[in-house]
């Protein structure tokens, strides 16, 4: 398993913990859809309440090239909401409302405690 792999694993379990100490109930991990056409995996499907959450997380060592969130698109953010649509029609559990939220963590140099930038309802 190559570096850059680590590295979103442990972004991600940063993320669920962020998730969780907020009382955001996380309900999968690395969601792929099934059949064909549809391609791409949510990293995190979570419940806020009434709300159902697509996370996607995105992880850095330092803050160069403008953080780890500058790295979603507007085609990964079109990706994403096709993915929630997948998500609900495979029989998943569904919600009033649906939103996406990016979460970007940040190692400094040298390791130490990452920074965690959590934005709420992105869109394109």
């Amino acid at each position: 398993m190559g570096s850059n792999t680590l590295l979103g694993r442990a972004g991600e379990q940063v993320a669920v913990r962020h998730l969780e100490a907020q009382g955001i109930e996380v309900l999968a991990r690395n969601w792929r859809p099934t059949g064909a056409g549809l391609r791409g995996e949510i990293d995190i499907v979570a419940r806020d309440g009434p709300v159902l959450v697509v996370c996607e997380v995105k992880a850095r060592r330092g803050a160069g090239t403008g953080g780890p969130l500058a790295a979603v698109t507007p085609r990964k953010l079109a990706q994403l909401r096709a993915l929630a649509a997948a998500h609900l029609a495979a029989g998943r559990p569904g919600a009033p409302e649906v939103r996406i939220d990016l979460i970007g963590v940040t190692w400094p140099p040298g390791g130490g405690t990452p920074t965690i930038d959590h934005l709420r309802g992105v869109v394109a």
